[in-house]
């Protein structure tokens, strides 16, 4: 059997060191921190940590709500494509930095991607 992409990507301590160094780059960037205001971020990072776990083959922890649901306030607000292109884009800039091969980085962002739609509530 083939590992999974999480175990790929190096398990639970490279998705949690990744989630932290993203979140990092998301609120510096003024083009969508907004949309983090008010936001427990402890809590954010660990639902986001157990969403990627989930998402990349890994033990399943994920009980948030779905994509569709979890972001339909943020959409309300303004959420669009330019800042789902910026988030990607701060998670693909994190792996790179992490030193993940670009085939895995290719392969996040795919899965990634496949999310779109329901983020944006179309």
């Amino acid at each position: 059997m083939s590992d999974s992409l999480f175990e790929k990507l190096g398990g639970e301590g490279a998705v949690n060191a990744a989630v932290d160094i993203f979140y990092r780059k998301v609120l510096s960037d003024d083009t969508i921190n907004h949309f983090f205001e008010g936001v427990d971020m402890e809590k954010q990072a660990a639902k986001q940590k157990n969403f990627m776990t989930m998402a990349f083959g890994g033990p399943n922890n994920y009980t948030g709500e779905d994509m569709r649901k979890g972001h339909a306030h943020l959409v309300e607000r303004g959420l669009n494509d330019e800042h789902f292109d910026a988030v990607a884009g701060h998670l693909k800039s994190t792996l790179e930095e992490l030193n993940v091969a670009d085939e895995l980085i290719g392969e996040v962002l795919a899965i990634v991607e496949t999310t779109r739609n329901d983020v944006l509530g179309r």
